[in-house]
C-alpha cells in the first residue's frame, strides 16, 4: 500500500493541475455561450436589374460552358440556375432573374456593359496594382508576420507593398497609367477590429469578448478592408486590369499560428489565379451567385485567360519557380485550360473587382532560400544571397511582372 501512494497522489496532483487550467481557460475566455453566433450583415445587395443590360449577349451553350469549365466544382449549381435554349432562370430572394439568351447563330456582340476596355496599346491601358495584404501594426492581426528571435519579421503587407512600389515605375516607363490600391501599411477602410467587437457584442450579448474577437478580426481585415479596396477600385479607379501581388507560405509550415517558431520547407513555387471554383455553398448564396453571373456577362474570364497564360509563362521563366499544384479533386480550386501555373478559385479581391484580376502567389516565404532573400530586403544591383549573385527578391517579381505585361499588350501607340 505504501508503494502505491506516491503514484496516488501523482494522480490526484494530475487531476487537480487539469481542473486548474480549464478553470482558468473558463474564466479568461467566460462562459461558454449558450446561443449561436450572429454575424452582422455583410452588406452585399445582389442588384439584378443590372444585368437587364446583358439580355442576347450570351449564348445558353457559351454561358453553361463557363458555368461548368471554370466558374462551379460539381453540378449543384443546376438547383439554383436552369439553362435552356433561349433563357436562362437564376434564383433569387425574390422572383427569379430571367436571362435572354443570344441564339446559337447570331453573332457574339462587339461589346458589353462594362467600364474596363481590352485591345489597348500600352500607353492607353490604366492598371491598378494591389498589394496584399496590409503588413506594419496589423500584421499580426491579419496573421501575415513570422520569425524567429533576431529575424527581421517577416510581414506579407509589407514586401507586396515594396514589390508593388519597383512595379508602378517599370510599367509606367512603358507608358502604362499605373494607380495603386494602397500606399502605405494602412487599411484602406477606416473601420478597425475594434468597430466590429462593438457590433458583434451589440448582436451577442451573451458571448465573451475573448470568443467574439477573433471573428471581429477576421471581419476586419478578411471581409472589410477588400471590400473597401473593391468600392476604390470600382467605383474611382475604373482600371483595365488589376495585379494583385501576393506571397505564398507554405500550408505545412504552422508559421502562422506559431510567428514566433516558424517551420521552414524546401519547397518553392509560383501559381497565378483568376476568379472561378465557386464551391456549392458559395454558388447557393445569392451575393456570390450574382457576382459570378456578372463576371461572365461581362466576359472577364476569356481576358483573365489569355492575360494570366502570358504572364505566368513569362514569370516562371524569369525566376525558375516549380509550378504549385493543387489536389485533383479539390473542390475548392479548377485548373485553367491545362496550363500548370493557372488556377481558378473564388477569392473575394478577385470576384469582387469587376475587372480581369491577375492574382500572382510566386515564393514560399517560410523557403530557407526564400527568407534568406527577404532578410536582405529591398536592394538596388545585385548581391551574393546564399551563395548566387542576384537581385533583390522584390525587384525580380517587380520586373518578371512587368516583363510579362509588356508581353500582352501592343507596343504604346506613338511608337
Amino acid at each position: 500500500m505504501k508503494k502505491q501512494l506516491p503514484l496516488v497522489l501523482s494522480l490526484f496532483v494530475l487531476i487537480g493541475l487539469l481542473l486548474w487550467f480549464l478553470v482558468s481557460r473558463v474564466v479568461e475566455k467566460g462562459p461558454a455561450p449558450s446561443t449561436p453566433l450572429v454575424h452582422p450583415p455583410r452588406g452585399f445587395v445582389a442588384d439584378w436589374n443590372s444585368l437587364n443590360a446583358y439580355h442576347g449577349t450570351i449564348s445558353a451553350q457559351e454561358l453553361r460552358d463557363l458555368i461548368e469549365r471554370v466558374y462551379t466544382v460539381d453540378e449543384t449549381w443546376q438547383q439554383v440556375i436552369t439553362i435552356e435554349a433561349d433563357t436562362a432562370t437564376i434564383q433569387t430572394a425574390g422572383d427569379p432573374f430571367v436571362l435572354r439568351l443570344r441564339p446559337a447563330d447570331a453573332p457574339a456582340p462587339g461589346e458589353v456593359k462594362r467600364y474596363w476596355r481590352s485591345g489597348l496599346p500600352l500607353d492607353q491601358l490604366h492598371i491598378a496594382i494591389d498589394p496584399g495584404h496590409i503588413g506594419g501594426e496589423f500584421a499580426v492581426v491579419e496573421e501575415r508576420q513570422f520569425g524567429r528571435p533576431g529575424d527581421k519579421p517577416v510581414r506579407e503587407g509589407e514586401i507586396t507593398l515594396l514589390t508593388a512600389l519597383r512595379l508602378k515605375p517599370l510599367l509606367e516607363a512603358m507608358g502604362a497609367r499605373v494607380s495603386l490600391v494602397r500606399s502605405e501599411n494602412t487599411p484602406v477602410t477606416p473601420r478597425r477590429a475594434s468597430d466590429f467587437l462593438a457590433l458583434y457584442k451589440e448582436l451577442n450579448p451573451k458571448w465573451p469578448d475573448a470568443l467574439l474577437r477573433p471573428h471581429a478580426e477576421g471581419r476586419f481585415y478578411r471581409r472589410d478592408e477588400i471590400v473597401e479596396r473593391a468600392k476604390l477600385v470600382n467605383e474611382v479607379l475604373k482600371p483595365d486590369l488589376v495585379l494583385c501581388l501576393h506571397y505564398n507560405a507554405s500550408s505545412d509550415s504552422g508559421h502562422w499560428a506559431s510567428p514566433a517558431e516558424p517551420v521552414f520547407v524546401d519547397e518553392n513555387h509560383f501559381h497565378l489565379l483568376l476568379n472561378g471554383a465557386y464551391t456549392t455553398g458559395e454558388v447557393f448564396d445569392e451575393g456570390d451567385r450574382f457576382q459570378m453571373i456578372e463576371r461572365i456577362l461581362q466576359r472577364i474570364h476569356e481576358q483573365e485567360a489569355a492575360l494570366g497564360k502570358v504572364a505566368a509563362d513569362v514569370l516562371a521563366e524569369r525566376t525558375g519557380l516549380a509550378p504549385y499544384s493543387y489536389d485533383p479533386e479539390s473542390k475548392r480550386a479548377r485548373n485553367v485550360d491545362g496550363h500548370p501555373y493557372l488556377w481558378a478559385r473564388n477569392l473575394l479581391a478577385s470576384r469582387s473587382y469587376t475587372c480581369p484580376v491577375l492574382y500572382f502567389e510566386p515564393y514560399v516565404m517560410n523557403n530557407t532560400d526564400v527568407f534568406a532573400r527577404i532578410q536582405e530586403g529591398d536592394y538596388e544591383g545585385e548581391r551574393e544571397v546564399n551563395g548566387k549573385t542576384r537581385p533583390s527578391i522584390m525587384r525580380e517579381y517587380a520586373e518578371a511582372v512587368a516583363a510579362g505585361v509588356a508581353k500582352n499588350f501592343p507596343a504604346a501607340s506613338g511608337n
